[in-house]
């Protein structure tokens, strides 16, 4: 009933949504709370009625537990990455706002995204994520994540219900 593209990179569907002939991307790891690379993406998406669906939303595993040894992109991550996920648990934290609960819910913000993907590897960390889902943040979370950089202007102003 519908066509669609999925990988880990964003130039690619932009160009597959610039033909009209597919209706869904699947995108893991580039439209993250960490990275919002793909918003060029997510716009044309929006554009086109192009509906997105977001994977990968702790960078795999670094907005899960940021700390020496998590991985980002499926290797150890760097030190700059893991340092901007510090911070962004902090902020979290600030606003008494779990990391996890704002990752999962952020991408959702877009109006080009229609789901959230997640892994879970126990029963334990299905029931954390539907909670985390379901916690109410604070619009003000976001303009925090924006006035200590950690989300840009175009990324604030692209968000619905902030």
């Amino acid at each position: 009933k519908a066509i669609g593209v999925g990988m880990n990179y964003w130039e690619m569907p932009l160009e597959f949504v610039h033909t009209g002939l597919i209706d869904m991307v699947l995108l893991a790891g580039r439209y993250t709370l960490l990275e919002q690379t793909a918003l060029p993406l997510l716009e044309a998406c929006a554009r086109h009625q192009v509906s997105v669906v977001i994977g990968s939303v702790f960078n795999s595993g670094l907005l899960a537990n940021p700390k020496e040894g998590s991985t980002y992109n499926y290797v150890a991550a760097p030190q700059d990455m893991l340092e901007r996920a510090v911070k962004l648990k902090h902020v979290c934290e600030s606003f008494d706002v779990s990391l996890k609960a704002a990752a999962l819910q952020f991408p959702s913000k877009h109006p080009a995204v229609v789901s959230v993907l997640t892994a879970a590897q126990t029963a334990m960390q299905l029931e954390e994520n539907v909670g985390a889902f379901a916690q109410q943040l604070p619009a003000e979370l976001w303009h925090g994540l924006e006035k200590q950089q950690l989300l840009s202007e175009e990324v604030l102003a692209a968000m619905t219900h902030v």
